[in-house]
C-alpha cells in the first residue's frame, strides 16, 4: 500500500512505537516527542503487568499483557490506498487511542466523547442528523469512520479543512459546541484538558506505556487517536469475498446474483451522455468519484450537488465523503443518514439525487456531475431495474465484524 510520509509523523511514529519499555528505560528526549534528536531506548521485553489504575478503570477490557491486534490486521492485497502518513499503528498506541476515543472526561461537562457522535453500532456514525455536543448540536452530520485509513484523500472533515487525520482528531475536542475545550466564553482551552487528564491515573500509566513517560501533549493525543481511528477497518463483506476470487473489478463475481453483478457494472462504467447532458447508455459513473476497491472519495472531487444545510441556506463547501463501505448495517438498516446533512435515509434517495443534478447555481460542482456541452444540468434516466440493481450492489459492501469486535468497543463499559 502506498503512504505519504513526512519527517514529523515519521519521527512521532518512532516515539509511539517504543512500546516494550518501562519508564526508567527511557534515556533521552522523552519530554518533547517532536524534537529532531533521536530518542534512545533500551529495547528489552520488560514486563508491563503492574498498572493498577488501568486495572481499576478498565478491568479486563484493557489487558496490557494481552492487547488486541491493531498493528498487523489482515488487509486484502487488492487494497492500494493508505493515508497513514508515517504514524504507523501500534497495539499500545491504538489502545491509548481507544481510551481517548471513548472517554467523556475529554469534554468540559463530562457528557460527550468522540464515540458519542461516532458510534460502533452505526459504522462509527450517528443515527441523529446533528450530533449533540456540550453547547448545542453539530452543523453537519457525523461522518462514518469505517476504513478512514484506506483513502487517497488525506484531508478530513466534510470541507477538508483538516490537513490530516492527526490534526482532525483534536478539533472536535476544542470545538465550543462539540466537546467544549475552546477557550471561549469562560470554557478552558486544551491546556485545561491536559490538567484534567494529568489527574487521571490511568492516563499517567497509558502515556508512560506508549511514550516511555507520562507527559501529555496535544501531539501525543493526536497520534494515538489517529492510530485507533485508522485501525477501524471492514473487509469481510460479500464484495470482498467476490473480489478475492476474480482478477479485477470488471469480472463477474461468482458469489453475486445477476442483479448484484448488474449493479456492479452500472457502478463501475461511465455514462454515455448526449449534448444535452442526458444519459443514452453506459453505466452510472459512480466509480469516477468513489473508486473501487476502497470506495473512497477521489481527492480531486469537488461538491456533489447536494447543497442544503442543517442550519438553513446552502452549503457548497462540502467536497469530501467517507468510504461507501458499510452504508448500511448487516440487518439492512442505514448507518445514520447520508450526505453531510444526514437527511437522505434510503439508498434510493441517494440515487435519485445523482439521477438529476442541477448545477446552475453551484460554481463548486464537480465537473463529472455536469451535463453536456455548456449545460450545467445532467439527467441519468435511471430505470427502476437499474435502481434496484445498484442498491443490491451497494448492500454487498457491508461487513459484520466491525460492529461487534471488542477491540473497537467502549473500554469504560462494565
Amino acid at each position: 500500500m502506498k503512504g505519504k510520509g513526512t519527517w514529523k509523523w515519521a519521527l512521532m511514529a518512532a516515539v509511539i512505537g517504543f512500546t516494550s519499555c518501562t519508564p526508567e528505560e527511557v534515556i533521552t528526549d522523552a519530554d518533547d516527542p517532536t524534537d529532531s534528536d533521536p530518542v534512545e531506548v533500551d529495547d528489552n521485553n520488560g514486563s508491563t503487568t503492574d498498572y493498577p489504575a488501568i486495572e481499576a478503570t478498565f478491568g479486563g477490557r484493557i489487558d496490557i499483557d494481552n492487547l488486541p491486534n491493531y498493528a498487523n490486521q489482515d488487509v486484502p492485497n487488492y487494497i492500494n490506498e493508505d493515508n497513514t502518513d508515517g504514524n504507523d499503528i501500534t497495539d499500545l498506541g491504538a489502545t491509548l487511542g481507544r481510551a481517548l476515543f471513548y472517554d467523556k472526561n475529554l469534554s468540559t461537562d463530562g457528557t460527550v466523547a468522540c464515540a458519542s457522535c461516532h458510534q460502533q453500532a452505526y459504522a462509527f456514525s450517528d443515527p441523529l442528523q446533528a450530533s449533540l455536543g456540550v453547547n448545542g448540536s453539530t452543523g453537519r452530520h457525523s461522518m462514518r469512520l469505517i476504513n478512514a485509513r484506506f483513502a487517497e484523500e488525506e484531508r478530513f472533515f466534510w470541507d477538508e479543512r483538516a490537513p490530516d487525520l492527526e490534526f482532525q482528531t483534536t478539533q472536535p475536542i476544542q470545538d465550543h459546541v462539540e466537546m467544549g475545550y475552546s477557550g471561549q466564553d469562560g470554557n478552558p482551552d486544551f491546556d485545561g484538558l491536559i490538567e484534567v487528564m494529568e489527574g487521571l491515573d490511568y492516563y499517567n500509566e497509558l502515556f508512560t506505556l506508549v511514550y516511555g513517560e507520562p507527559t501529555i501533549t496535544e501531539e501525543r493525543v493526536q497520534l494515538a487517536l489517529a492510530q485507533f481511528v485508522r485501525s477501524i477497518q471492514s473487509f469481510d463483506s460479500r464484495y470482498d469475498e467476490g473480489r478475492a476470487r476474480v482478477r479485477n473489478e470488471n469480472d463477474q463475481f461468482p458469489n453475486f446474483t445477476d442483479q448484484e453483478n448488474q449493479g456492479k457494472g452500472l457502478f463501475m462504467a461511465p455514462p454515455q451522455l448526449n449534448d444535452a447532458g442526458v444519459r443514452i447508455g453506459g453505466g452510472l459513473g459512480c466509480s469516477g468519484c468513489h473508486g473501487a476497491p476502497e470506495f473512497d472519495i477521489d481527492d480531486n472531487s469537488r461538491n456533489n450537488g447536494f447543497i442544503s444545510s442543517l442550519g438553513g441556506g446552502t452549503d457548497t463547501e462540502v467536497t469530501r465523503s467517507p468510504s461507501l463501505r458499510d452504508l448500511i448495517n448487516p440487518g439492512g438498516e442505514i448507518n445514520g443518514g447520508m450526505m453531510h446533512t444526514g437527511e437522505l435515509t434510503t439508498l434510493e434517495a441517494v440515487i435519485a439525487h445523482y439521477n438529476a443534478i442541477d448545477g446552475t447555481d453551484n460554481n463548486n460542482l464537480d465537473n463529472r456531475l455536469r451535463g453536456g456541452r455548456g449545460n450545467n444540468s445532467r439527467l441519468l434516466n435511471v430505470t427502476a431495474e437499474e435502481e434496484a440493481a445498484i442498491v443490491a450492489f451497494m448492500k454487498t459492501l457491508t461487513g459484520s465484524d466491525v460492529y461487534t469486535n471488542e477491540k473497537w468497543s467502549d473500554p469504560f463499559e462494565n
